[in-house]
């Protein structure tokens, strides 16, 4: 084990010192950031395509006066100005466009929309949507429905999802808890890759250089492998955590900034909301943004997540360095390795049926073999309440699991540090686990 921890102190420090870290620990939260906000940001600058008022023509003298009333900063009667007039107007961009309603439009369905063009899909479907309910209850008004009926159908339902707790009841978090979880199994993804892919070349570097040669001298392939594999793994669980420490406050920096878009309803607020659902005021509720609430990380979970974010690691890792030392070329451990990277593939296009249904058969089935665990499970945790059975057999076998993959990679490790030349196969890669 003193070995071991000479080889994990010395991955560890001088990967850490790296400015490549250094870099990507800071940025990288700033990057999250950016990728989140700038659709935001692009879409409050773009808008709807709105930019300036629509004149209503109305032949049928039974629609403008409600579609002007419903906003009247977007739309204007065209009173007794001529199409002729409106076009020149149009032309002028002193009015972006007119809208004819023509005499038949009960029966058609068609409107005409004039305009220079190019205001863009989202324009010309939001004038559509402003005119036709109104266009409806003309329709169920003409067809003699009572105006009492039209109103109850005009209504609509809405709904308050609710989540029963040991605590009491408390706002139902699934559509925040599944993009919660499905950005947790992604990012779990990327680091196992970007960790794991760290590790060939390291091994390969040491490899082509020979200095394997003179460590195998007086510290034994295992432990070397561990050492690598772990090391390489602390620098990774660093970034981590340094990760959801950044993103934590360049999270609150966004909340903060975009908070009158979002719609950010206190718990205090949320709760007087919920009087009106019968509940009582000592009810625990989630913080909500708009109609969504925010779901409560617990510590719990919290460790989990690092524990299947290591797990998935150093089982990927074990798998990728006995790859590494058995080639003298990055490109030809990416050929070998490619069989390995397969269920990881075939686990992200499963993030999103787990998502939709994290306690369904399949979601459970999945997140229980050992090499779709980590990154199924950590969805499912974050999306649903996880049976606690589940989860312990999970790590048993996730841990048995690592245990076989880390005698099967250290004999191919083994064999492979000083070998040069020919890029083995398959079939040579088993002859050295039986050797």
């Amino acid at each position: 084990m003193g070995k071991i921890g000479v080889i994990i102190g010395h991955e560890y420090t001088t990967r850490i010192r790296s400015k490549w870290f250094i870099i990507a620990t800071l940025l990288g939260p700033v990057g999250m950031a950016l990728i989140i906000s700038l659709p935001v940001i692009a879409a409050m600058m773009v808008g709807d395509g709105t930019e300036g008022k629509v004149a209503v023509i109305d032949r049928t003298g039974i629609i403008a006066a409600d579609v002007v009333a419903s906003d009247t900063s977007l739309y204007e009667h065209a009173g007794t100005r001529s199409e002729e007039m409106l076009s020149r107007l149009v032309r002028e961009e002193s009015l972006q466009a007119y809208v004819v309603v023509p005499p038949d439009i009960l029966d058609s369905g068609y409107l005409v929309l004039y305009s220079k063009g190019g205001s863009g899909l989202s324009f010309e479907h939001n004038i559509v949507n402003d005119m036709e309910p109104f266009i409806v209850k003309a329709r169920l008004e003409r067809a003699g429905t009572d105006t009492a009926v039209i109103d109850l159908v005009e209504r609509g339902v809405e709904m308050k999802a609710l989540k029963i707790t040991d605590a009491g009841v408390e706002a139902d978090s699934s559509t925040a808890s599944a993009a919660i979880g499905y950005a947790a199994g992604f990012v779990i993804y990327l680091l196992i890759f970007l960790y794991g892919s760290m590790v060939i070349r390291g091994v390969v570097e040491e490899k082509v250089n020979r200095i394997i040669e003179i460590i195998s001298s007086s510290v034994k392939p295992y432990e070397i492998l561990m050492g690598k594999v772990v090391g390489i793994g602390l620098v990774g669980l660093t970034q981590l955590l340094a990760w959801i420490v950044l993103g934590s406050i360049v999270a609150i920096a966004l909340v903060s900034m975009f908070a009158g878009q979002l719609d950010i309803t206190s718990i205090s607020d949320t709760s007087q909301q919920m009087q009106t659902v019968g509940m009582s005021k000592s009810t625990p509720v989630n913080m909500m943004i708009g109609d969504i609430a925010i779901p409560h990380l617990s510590i719990v979970s919290i460790l989990l997540f690092v524990f299947y974010f290591l797990s998935g690691y150093f089982i990927y890792a074990t798998l990728f360095a006995a790859v590494g030392s058995a080639v003298d070329q990055e490109a030809d451990a990416s050929q070998l390795t490619f069989p390995f990277m397969v269920p990881v593939m075939i686990t992200v296009m499963f993030i999103g049926n787990v998502v939709s249904a994290p306690n369904s058969t399949l979601s459970v089935v999945l997140s229980l073999i050992p090499f779709f665990t980590p990154i199924i499970m950590t969805v499912r945790i974050v999306a649903t309440d996880v049976e606690w059975w589940q989860i312990a057999l999970s790590i048993i076998l996730i841990l048995g699991t690592f245990f076989g993959i880390v005698w099967v990679a250290s004999r191919i490790y083994r064999i492979g540090i000083l070998t040069y030349g020919k890029k083995p196969s398959l079939k040579e890669l088993v002859r050295w686990i039986k050797l």
